[in-house]
């Protein structure tokens, strides 16, 4: 089974005010679509695409060098989640789930839950039962009430068979209220998964308030740290944080012997409670033998996102004499950021001596300090 996600984040959501696009607005540190693709990202899922409008430029460029698919939106939200699968086309897409990018609260539950339903039926979609009366109304007043029997809220993700979905669009003559009408307007049964009510949909301006409250609750906050030496020996450069640097002396290891990366991967494994390099990467492996510390990392930061969390933010400070580190402490943090998908604001790299005290004050080699902060998505 091959899965997909389709995030709808074309529309210009104006009833949210803010005076952007509510995508594209903060939400408790991160923007509404960060908060989203984040929670995709850690269902593991095979593809994930992001849809776009046309006027979002920045969020273009932003992302196009991301591991996310785009896809420009169309002139309604059909034509936009045409155009989402349309790029999944030759992919072997076998389900496919569609959701709006301003449900940024969703939680791990009812992704999988709707995957499951996925296995044995062809269309999934969380709604929730109506539990509270309802009225009807007319100029202010109550004019009648409404049986809640058989009453569901819609939410999504709404899960298909991909070829189904994509079959029920392309025959379906518009005006949809969601994917589920157009699944069902095609003789598809649709099976109700139970939503959470957490699982909101920012549409006016109190929303914001209600899923900053959501996001800021039952919030797991990790910390691990990392601590790693390497000697010096023969060469004419260092690798430090992922940048070379010409020394007269090389570091000597296994690996590349990038102390100070091999620091920050072992503070998110400390983090995670999932022990370190040496446990994920043996020394006694040939494989590994002068590789790019940049593989460890980037093995720490997908594990990160398996596991449901997301890097706060990083700090590694190098210790030695020589060489110098302030003049390329900037490169060293934009290319830990870089690897880490983080921004360069999450990323701290400093150095200090030890007063020529022990091993790296005799220069006798390098030693590296991380600490790294990890919360819950």
């Amino acid at each position: 089974m091959t899965t997909a996600a389709i995030i709808v984040a074309a529309g210009r959501g104006q009833r949210a005010g803010g005076g952007v696009p509510k995508q594209w607005r903060s939400l408790a540190g991160r923007r509404v679509a960060d908060w989203t693709l984040a929670k995709f990202e850690a269902a593991g899922l095979d593809h994930i695409v992001l849809v776009l409008s046309a006027d979002d430029r920045d969020a273009w460029a932003e992302f196009e060098s991301s591991r996310y698919i785009l896809a420009s939106g169309g002139t309604d939200r059909a034509g936009s989640v045409r155009n989402g699968l349309a790029v999944l086309e030759n992919l072997s897409v076998t389900k496919v789930l569609i959701h709006d990018v301003a449900r940024p609260c969703l939680s791990r539950r009812v992704i999988s839950d709707v995957l499951i339903a996925l296995n044995d039926r062809p269309a999934a979609a969380p709604g929730l039962a109506v539990t509270d009366a309802l009225w009807t109304g007319a100029h202010g007043q109550v004019s009648g009430t409404q049986e809640r029997d058989g009453l569901y809220t819609a939410q999504t993700p709404q899960g298909f068979r991909y070829d189904a979905i994509v079959a029920a669009h392309a025959a379906h003559p518009g005006g949809a209220a969601d994917d589920v009408q157009v699944a069902r307007d095609a003789g598809l049964p649709v099976a109700i998964v139970t939503g959470d009510a957490d699982n909101l949909k920012i549409t006016r301006p109190e929303d914001f308030a209600r899923a900053e409250r959501i996001l800021g609750t039952d919030m797991d906050i990790r910390l691990g740290n990392g601590y790693d030496v390497h000697r010096f020996g023969d060469g004419d450069h260092v690798v430090l944080c992922g940048v070379k640097l010409p020394h007269d002396r090389g570091l000597q290891g296994h690996s590349d012997a990038d102390v100070g990366m091999h620091a920050v991967t072992d503070a998110i494994y400390g983090a995670l409670a999932q022990g370190d390099i040496g446990q994920h990467f043996p020394p006694s492996d040939p494989q590994w033998k002068g590789a790019a510390s940049e593989i460890f990392l980037r093995h720490a930061v997908e594990l990160t996102a398996s596991m449901g969390y997301r890097i706060s933010n990083v700090d590694c400070t190098l210790v030695c004499e020589y060489p110098k580190i302030g003049p390329h402490s900037a490169a060293m943090r934009a290319e830990m950021a870089r690897i880490m998908g983080l921004n360069e604001g999450q990323v701290s790299v400093k150095a200090t001596t030890s007063e020529r005290l022990g091993f790296t004050g005799r220069s006798e080699g390098i030693a590296s300090i991380a600490s790294a902060c990890l919360v819950s998505l």
